[in-house]
């Protein structure tokens, strides 16, 4: 058992962060500055992109590209169930509605033909996610977005350094957005990125992240701290979407160290493979041959004859020794405001909340040992020893 917490995740800081971090403090530019566009221009380059707009969480990035898009009430937007809520959230904000179809038992991403099956007369865009970092069928989702003349938007929030058939994530569809929270690959603190090849759709969205001011403003002030009057001119329906420069800083220095980070992150998973594969009570994460992962989490599914609350009593289990874990992702067609809104319940997408009622997310960060996964692996294996030993 666990003599130390292992938390579900922690972030990855060196002194490389640390000096960023103070020079753009001392710098006295605090937003909109040197920091924010190298970030920008470092995320977009990893991506295969020309453009880069950072803001200040990959919901709002989501968010932007909807308005971008001029998608809003009476469109719709095919997703997946299966994912964290934001995804579909950015659909609602915009007054459109999600459409969701099931997903993929392997891959765990939406099942391409279901996708093309759904799309209808009021279908505005595919907004699919690379779920826990899997870009499986995202090549298919841009064919499919292709032939129908509408906007593929690539959920990437979780898999920034991953390729797919030698593309890297973020280079798929009209646009792709990506999120820095601390469990991320990277972080800033609090973070997101658009990325996309279109310069009109880049602008736009830089634009309304910063109130609506004109577009190719930064919208910075005079040298004596009075507003221009670009400053005070807001052209479109805008918002407080910025990244800070000190977000940005803690950005740029974790992008100096993306590819060591992706390696130690398949160290951990490859440790998590290696001790649980032998082990018929789980379902290991499949990952395609044409796939380089850069991991996000490290999630495992219990063998199809377990049941929700048997999952739910082992995360307890973890947790009581310390162990962080949690049950990604409850199906967001189950939860209480979508029913209410879209009158979506059980038994709409089986795979999904078959697939939800049994994952459990292990801790998975940069600094894990070998004794780290060891301790979690056989900590889990006797809760799931006990379970089994309660039904004989």
């Amino acid at each position: 058992m666990a003599h130390h917490e292992i938390p579900l995740s922690r972030p990855d800081i060196t002194e490389l962060e640390e000096s960023l971090v103070l020079k753009a403090l001392r710098s006295g530019r605090l937003s909109i500055g040197p920091m924010v566009e190298e970030f920008e221009r470092s995320v977009a380059a990893r991506a295969g992109r020309r453009f880069g707009v950072a803001c200040n969480s990959g919901t709002s990035g989501l968010h932007l590209l909807m308005m971008a898009l001029n998608i809003g009430p009476g469109d719709e937007v095919i997703t997946t169930p299966f994912s964290f809520i934001a995804s579909s959230n950015c659909v609602l904000f915009t007054g459109a509605t999600p459409v969701f179809v099931d997903i993929c038992p392997k891959t765990l991403n939406m099942d391409p033909e279901q996708v093309e099956a759904r799309i209808g007369p009021r279908t505005r865009a595919i907004l699919a996610v690379e779920t826990f970092a899997n870009p499986a069928s995202m090549d298919r989702y841009e064919a499919i977005a292709n032939r129908h003349e509408i906007p593929l938007i690539e959920d990437c929030c979780e898999a920034l350094g991953t390729e797919y058939k030698g593309r890297p994530a973020g280079s798929f569809g009209r646009a792709g957005v990506f999120a820095f929270y601390p469990n991320k690959q990277i972080t800033t603190g609090e973070g997101g990125m658009i990325v996309t090849d279109d310069e009109r759709l880049a602008e736009l969205c830089r634009s309304m992240r910063n109130q609506g001011r004109p577009l190719g403003q930064p919208g910075v002030a005079s040298a004596g701290g009075t507003p221009t009057g670009s400053w005070l001119r807001h052209e479109r329906l805008g918002y407080n979407f910025r990244l800070s420069e000190l977000n940005a800083a803690l950005g740029v220095a974790q992008m100096r160290r993306l590819t060591d980070i992706v390696h130690r992150r398949n160290e951990v998973a490859n440790r998590y493979v290696r001790r649980l594969m032998d082990n018929r009570s789980f379902i290991l994460p499949t990952i395609l041959p044409e796939t380089l992962m850069s991991w996000f989490v490290f999630v495992v599914r219990l063998a199809t004859t377990y049941r929700a609350e048997e999952r739910d009593r082992i995360v307890a289990g973890l947790r009581r020794h310390d162990i962080g874990a949690a049950d990604y992702f409850p199906c967001i067609h189950l939860q209480p405001f979508y029913r209410e809104r879209l009158g979506t319940g059980p038994g709409m997408f089986p795979i999904a909340e078959s697939v939800s009622q049994r994952t459990i997310a292990l801790p998975f960060f940069n600094s894990m040992t070998e004794e780290d996964v060891a301790t979690v692996c056989q900590t889990l294996d006797l809760l799931v020893s006990h379970e089994n030993l309660s039904r004989a």
